[in-house]
């Protein structure tokens, strides 16, 4: 059985470096843009699930990363 892992790792890593509040967030409760201030909004959860899906689909599909077991 022949499992593609890329999907779920890059899925994962973006998951946690997206977090709204995270690194950053977009826009933010006083200015457009805050770094690091750990809060969050639903327009800022909207926002970064849009930059999630376009990022996602752009290393999964367009450029195609894959990784397979016994592939190292």
């Amino acid at each position: 059985m022949d499992v593609d892992w890329g999907p779920v790792v890059v899925a994962v890593a973006m998951f946690i470096l997206l977090s709204p509040g995270l690194l950053f967030q977009l826009p933010a409760r006083t200015r457009v843009i805050e770094f690091g201030n750990m809060y969050t909004s639903g327009i800022s959860i909207l926002i970064h699930a849009v930059i999630y899906f376009c990022i996602y689909t752009m290393l999964v599909v367009a450029i195609g990363i894959h990784i397979h077991p016994g592939s190292f």
